[in-house]
């Protein structure tokens, strides 16, 4: 088995194990950070939508994986209002630095990533590795938190209650 084929399985043996319970769900933390362009984006300002938020870091090799399925997620939803997709980078990369990485990886998202945010954010979600897909619901309350790669039809499958079919 190559090096890739076994990083990804372990990823979807962690995301096979992630965090979704039965427990009243928490209100997520608000966060404002600036996009790609400059322009800030505000969690608390996407309510009423159900919002897919990629925690990732340029440094983490399994996070250029991940793009791409969010891509899909965005695609079939992106014209409905009721889904927003975020990625936030938290090692501290510059714009520059995260454009970069997407087109050396080819993991550019279509959906807007932030910057400026480090991993204490992260941590006010319970994230301690990446990449690591969150769910908020459109009340602004944590819906599910997957730590490791979440494929497309994995996080449809988690949104679908959210924002219908």
């Amino acid at each position: 088995m190559n090096a890739r084929a076994a990083l990804l399985g372990a990823c979807l043996a962690i995301a096979t194990a992630s965090c979704e319970s039965d427990q009243p769900r928490r209100p997520a933390p608000d966060f404002a950070y600036s996009d790609l362009q400059g322009r800030a984006v505000r969690l608390s300002e996407l309510r009423g939508r159900t919002v897919v938020i990629d925690f990732f870091a340029t440094w983490c090799d399994p996070c250029v994986l991940q793009p791409p399925e969010l891509n899909k997620v965005w695609k079939a939803h992106r014209d409905s209002g009721k889904l927003a997709v975020l990625g936030i980078e938290t090692s501290g990369a510059s714009p520059k630095e995260v454009r970069e990485w997407g087109v050396r990886n080819r993991a550019e998202a279509d959906y807007p990533l932030l910057v400026g945010a480090d991993e204490d954010l992260a941590r006010r979600f319970d994230i301690y590795g990446y990449p690591a897909t969150v769910i908020v619901d459109p009340e602004g309350r944590i819906a599910s938190v997957t730590v490791g790669l979440a494929d497309a039809a994995e996080i449809e499958e988690r949104i679908k209650p959210l924002v219908g079919s």
